[in-house]
């Protein structure tokens, strides 16, 4: 249950001489990154991802944990698991510091892998099973006022970074228009 950097001491321990205090050996503990866990203090989060139809009718894998025993992990009947929900596990996590026999909290965190697209059959038998999507409020008379639109795909970091250099780009235009840096004295009466 020790953490990173934590010390331990064997007092008097280290090379011996005569006429000489014998001094301490110290060991100062670093924690090795896993792979799949991350620690927290005493519990570990692990992250698994599931497919839109294990988390909507239910899942069953087995986890490796970290002392090599296997987990088996499933889904109560009935139960959704929403993106990036969390489940825990008790007493799965980190041995507690000078408690070794009570441990900490196992978290997953869970990711939903969506399918790209469906095919209209598939819509038309999710439709049925699912409950019914919620009616539009507007009349036709109102909706023949609207203008179409249309969606795409779009990726946020680019977007953004984008968007931070046609910024950049337009600021520098401010300061060549402007004669650059140049500074205005006030005249001295």
């Amino acid at each position: 249950g020790m953490r990173n950097g934590q010390k331990i001491t064997f007092p008097g321990e280290a090379d011996e001489a005569p006429d000489t205090v014998t001094g301490d050996i110290v060991f100062v503990l670093q924690q090795k990154e896993h792979p799949k866990f991350k620690r927290r203090d005493e519990d570990l989060f692990v992250e698994h991802s599931l497919s839109l139809t294990e988390a909507l009718c239910g899942f069953k894998f087995v986890l490796n944990h970290l002392d090599g025993r296997q987990l088996l992990i499933r889904s109560n009947p009935g139960e959704v698991i929403k993106p990036d929900s969390y489940k825990a596990i008790n007493d799965e996590g980190m041995p507690m510091y000078q408690r070794p026999f009570m441990k900490g909290k196992l978290y997953i965190h869970f990711s939903v892998e969506f399918p790209e697209s469906l095919n209209p059959d598939q819509v038309k038998a999710l439709e049925a099973v699912l409950p019914e999507k919620p009616t539009s409020q507007l009349t036709d008379m109102e909706l023949d006022e609207c203008e179409e639109t249309t969606l795409h795909d779009v990726n946020m970091e680019e977007e953004m970074r984008r968007r931070q250099q046609a910024q950049q780009e337009a600021y520098d235009e401010d300061d060549d228009m402007h004669g650059g840096h140049q500074r205005v004295q006030c005249a001295q009466q």
